[in-house]
């Protein structure tokens, strides 16, 4: 609710010894119209719903502190409210005696109007030292320091009573709003077992939960711990109301919904999820036998080579997969998501596994075959050449084609044996060549 800004100053003029009529009329219209604009201002703020809060809310705190000191200065700002008015009365009661006031009356209402003809006692004007000054048995103002010293009260007061009434309005029903939400995704963790104690998301919604509350009973007994004052700003009211605990808890119940609606995905796609593990699991095994169906026909059909051994089932893998199908069947979702991730990945790096390990196991059987493609393809080149039947090639052919086509096959005497034949295949093309003139052209 707004409410009228500070009182109106009272314009200083020169010292005038004695008024005259027309500046005393003057005087007496202008201090009117400021007598209505200030009641109307502490009529507003004695009407402001923030004012009405503090006065009835169980105050702690900074606030509490504050609205002790407000509420006494809005009792003074009444007060003095009351001398001004007074003022005024007998100012107008002098200019009334008579149409033409003579030098007696101009006198007094140049003390009335100029001097400090205003006196405000004690229990009216100082309840409280720190509100403004020492204390006195009574002050003597003008009206123009008077209207001063109402203007500072009522900025003070009216900026204690905007700010706790801004945050009022702006944080409780946020947080209401937030806890609204908390309650929907509560709901719909628990309908998919994410509970406290069993998933951390559990956990994270009962601390949100309890931030909550408690942030909200602070907000309503002490508002001003939560009031950022505006950076060089004078007037009342000038700032914003805190907001970062209830960012923060924002913030973690949005990542809580999002852990949740990725359980709810788990339960949408996990049956199509396991299959996709099965499937994965079991190339894996097929590989793996392939694996030691070949290393058993490298050991025995090549001799000498290292052939590294292969591994069992992955056991473990297959355990936690029936696990996995377990918590589906018992809809425990939020136990099946942290478990179907670890599960994919893993059983994506046992079938790499077990597809190098085919790869180590068959690699001498891959060795043998190169060197029988590379012995055959020299043999056609040198039959290309008419050298087939060249007695010393036939036997270095021999030679390395039974030991390529024996079991077991020795890898490094046969690869020797391949290149004696290469070497006797180039000399004698080399040979071939070298009697006929080269022709540069």
């Amino acid at each position: 609710m707004g409410v009228a800004g500070p009182f109106p100053g009272h314009a200083a003029g020169p010292p005038v010894p004695d008024m005259d009529r027309d500046e005393a009329d003057r005087a007496l219209a202008r201090l009117g119209a400021e007598h209505e604009a200030i009641e109307t201002s502490l009529l507003a703020l004695q009407d402001h719903a923030g004012r009405r809060l503090l006065e009835g809310a169980d105050l702690t705190g900074v606030t509490k502190e504050r609205w002790a000191s407000t509420d006494q200065a809005i009792t003074l700002l009444w007060g003095y409210f009351d001398a001004y008015a007074g003022a005024l009365a007998q100012a107008r009661a002098v200019r009334a005696r008579r149409r033409y006031p003579n030098r007696d009356d101009l006198v007094a209402l140049t003390e009335l109007l100029r001097g400090q003809g205003v006196t405000v006692a004690h229990a009216a004007a100082r309840p409280d030292p720190s509100i403004a000054g020492p204390a006195r048995l009574s002050e003597r103002f003008t009206l123009e320091e008077l209207v001063a010293r109402m203007n500072e009260l009522y900025a003070r007061s009216l900026d204690m009573v905007v700010a706790s009434d801004s945050v009022w309005s702006a944080l409780p029903a946020r947080i209401d709003l937030l806890a609204a939400e908390l309650h929907r995704t509560r709901s719909l963790a628990h309908s998919v077992g994410v509970r406290p104690g069993e998933h951390p998301a559990g956990d994270d919604l009962e601390a949100i939960t309890h931030e909550l509350a408690t942030l909200r009973v602070q907000v309503i007994s002490d508002p001003l711990a939560f009031w950022l004052p505006g950076p060089g700003s004078s007037a009342p009211g000038g700032g914003r109301p805190d907001t970062a605990r209830y960012d923060r808890a924002a913030r973690a119940l949005d990542d809580v919904r999002r852990e949740i609606e990725a359980v709810l995905a788990v339960r949408q796609d996990a049956e199509q999820r396991l299959v996709q593990l099965r499937d994965v699991l079991s190339r894996a095994d097929r590989t793996l036998t392939e694996a030691r169906s070949a290393r058993g026909e490298v050991l025995a059909k090549i001799a000498a080579s290292e052939v590294p051994a292969v591994s069992g089932p992955a056991t473990v893998l297959q355990e936690r997969l029936a696990a996995a199908s377990e918590y589906r069947r018992h809809a425990q979702w939020h136990r099946l998501s942290p478990l179907l991730e670890t599960l994919e990945r893993e059983a994506e790096e046992e079938l790499l596994r077990a597809r190098e390990s085919l790869t180590a196991v068959t690699a001498p059987l891959a060795v043998r075959a190169e060197l029988r493609g590379r012995l055959d393809a020299y043999k056609a080149k040198v039959a290309r050449h008419g050298l087939a039947e060249d007695p010393l090639l036939i036997e270095r052919y021999d030679a390395a084609r039974r030991m390529l086509w024996s079991a077991p096959c020795d890898l490094r005497v046969a690869g020797q044996a391949v290149l004696r034949y290469q070497e006797a295949a180039a000399e004698l093309l080399s040979q071939r060549r070298a009697p006929g003139p080269e022709d540069r052209r």
